[in-house]
């Protein structure tokens, strides 16, 4: 989920937007070093960004009676790194908090930490020590989409346990509490997700395979042979 608007304490909520702020000014440097160095992949960072706006727009129902949703945040990380996917990311969490009203403006630097940062690095971690060991593309691609997903989720549960800890049991009896109720929903929207996002990097090996050699997704004999 986004943390709706003014669910935070305020302190929170600050405290959030300075922990996300520095990553944030640090991927408009990496964005603006990527957008100068090679301006043709313009296309796939629009595409990267249009992918996480989609997804994590979409707002499923769960049996808990919460709602969940995809992040979309893993393929643009293991495309142009985290760095960058923390400004695609916050810039879909602040449209979709102006316009769609999903998430918030008080709330934007906690999502933004949830699903721009910590996410991203966590698929980006993933996809590549399993590329380091080896592990064919679309698995790498795979696993790194479903910890994007899946740690948004985990970051979010903390950040709502510390936000509200429970009276008996604290912030881990909290922290179990949410993090079992998105578990019910998010554990198959994170398959679902790395699913889709294998399918899309098998698109752009046919339609902009050159573009993914140059990223250094892909050699060019095995953007050939998919």
């Amino acid at each position: 989920m986004h943390i709706a608007e003014g669910f935070l304490p305020p302190w929170h909520a600050v405290a959030w937007g300075a922990a996300s702020a520095p990553f944030v000014v640090h991927g408009v440097r990496a964005l603006t070093r990527e957008v100068k160095a090679d301006p043709e992949s313009t296309l796939l960072l629009g595409a990267s960004g249009a992918f996480a706006f989609v997804l994590s727009a979409l707002k499923i129902p769960s049996v808990t009676g919460s709602c969940s949703h995809p992040t979309g945040t893993g393929l643009g990380a293991i495309l142009f790194r985290p760095p960058v996917m923390a400004v695609l990311g916050t810039i879909t969490l602040l449209f979709q908090a102006l316009l769609l009203a999903h998430g918030g403006l008080t709330t934007l630097g906690a999502n933004a930490f949830s699903m721009a940062v910590a996410g991203p690095w966590a698929g980006y971690g993933a996809y590549r020590l399993l590329r380091g060991l080896g592990v064919p593309l679309m698995v790498t691609v795979f696993f790194g989409a479903f910890a994007a997903d899946l740690v948004t989720y985990c970051v979010t549960s903390v950040q709502l346990a510390l936000a509200f800890p429970d009276p008996g049991t604290g912030f881990l009896g909290a922290l179990g509490k949410f993090g079992g109720i998105f578990a019910v929903t998010q554990l198959p929207l994170a398959v679902s997700e790395g699913l889709l996002t294998v399918l899309v990097m098998r698109l752009l090996m046919r339609s902009s395979r050159s573009d993914l050699v140059r990223l250094g997704i892909a050699k060019a004999k095995e953007a050939v042979a998919r």
